[in-house]
């Protein structure tokens, strides 16, 4: 057999980030001798019975903690999914699946659960939030099939939200689009080159082409080497916080006629796609022009200025102001004589309301946004 395929998701990142430092320094030995033989006697593979996916298994870190791993011996290929106490990591494996899906080609881990669907009589078929997307399109936006029902008993953007965490990353993110009112066929033509397949049909065991795919790298990296994992496993968080996946990058690069609002629920990832943007524009400076970059609170400025360090040269860096917005109003008011005082709250709908009256226009908005 040739040299074993390790890839580790963005999953066993933030797991191995949450454990307690003493854990991670075991994990990273037993990383290193999974690295070097994956079939070595001590790995100590276990069979989780309950689990929904056949190919779950664990793997021993220690007397108390446990991976788990998805693998293919006869081709070589392991997926590292989730590292964590030994109950927590089980009950993790058990309502998880990992499979190429049949239709992107790409390598997804979902929860699979007993959706019941109830016929709300209350809520008419109309109203459901996916109800305009047939089972076919569901599956060319990387919907896996084991996730459709449930899909179509999603009634609010809010509910869709809170089901992030259950959804393979890819097609969550294309149903997002959707529930914020693009066209499908927009949706579908944005993301062709990343989930329709060249090759005519996908071979579903195949992880090690499947996890050459754009969608299948956004969440999974493959360890060539003990320095790189050593590199990787030294800050993992930060590889993932500030990494651009494909379709972030097209509202980075797309020129606007314009304003632009983006949307989009906790953790699709606006905050990166506002930081590249302004990396971008930065970079297309000349003379004082500078970049203003605002948020609605001090901490959420300080965390975007560390995270531009990370992805800005030391001049781009220095053309973007990053501040929340009242501070900055506080000083352009101040430093251009104005008496003031900052509202908010029922006062500043009040003003809102009465400087929407006094123009006689029409706003593009809700006058909440």
């Amino acid at each position: 057999m040739s040299n074993p395929l390790i890839a580790i998701s963005a999953d066993f990142f933030s797991a191995f980030a949450a454990l307690p430092r003493q854990r991670q320094s075991r994990v990273l030995d037993f990383m290193n001798k999974f690295r070097t033989n994956p079939n070595s006697p001590g790995i100590n593979y276990e069979k989780i019975h309950n689990a929904y996916d056949p190919n779950m298994r664990s793997v021993r870190i220690d007397d108390t903690y446990r991976g788990i791993v998805v693998r293919q011996e006869k081709s070589g290929v392991y997926l590292l999914l989730w590292v964590d106490h030994h109950d927590r990591a089980y009950a993790w494996a058990e309502r998880k699946r990992c499979k190429i899906n049949p239709t992107t080609g790409s390598v997804q881990v979902f929860d699979v659960t007993e959706v019941e669907v109830e016929i709300k009589k209350e809520v008419p078929a109309e109203s459901l939030l996916f109800s305009h997307v047939s089972d076919e399109e569901l599956q060319k936006l990387g919907v896996p099939d084991e996730k459709i029902e449930e899909t179509r008993t999603i009634v609010s953007l809010d509910e869709f939200h809170s089901l992030k965490e259950t959804f393979p990353e890819d097609a969550y993110e294309r149903l997002e689009w959707i529930a914020n009112g693009f066209d499908i066929e927009e949706v579908l033509d944005l993301f062709y080159s990343d989930i329709h397949d060249e090759e005519g049909e996908i071979d579903q065991d195949d992880f090690s082409t499947a996890l050459s795919k754009p969608a299948s790298l956004r969440n999974f990296t493959i360890v060539d080497g003990e320095l790189e994992l050593q590199a990787m496993m030294g800050a993992p968080l930060e590889k993932w916080r500030v990494f651009l996946h494909p379709a972030q990058r097209d509202v980075v690069q797309r020129d606007f006629n314009g304003p632009a609002r983006v949307t989009g629920g906790a953790g699709t990832g606006k905050t990166v796609v506002a930081m590249h943007r302004a990396k971008r524009l930065a970079g297309q400076l000349t003379g004082n022009q500078r970049i203003l970059f605002t948020t609605f609170t001090a901490n959420l400025a300080s965390d975007i200025q560390d995270n531009l360090r990370k992805i800005c040269t030391l001049e781009e860096l220095k053309r973007i102001e990053v501040t929340n917005l009242d501070s900055w109003v506080a000083r352009y008011l101040r430093e251009t004589g104005f008496d003031f005082q900052l509202v908010y709250g029922h006062e500043i709908d009040k003003l809102w309301s009465e400087a929407i009256a006094l123009s006689g226009e029409a706003l593009d908005y809700s006058l909440g946004f």
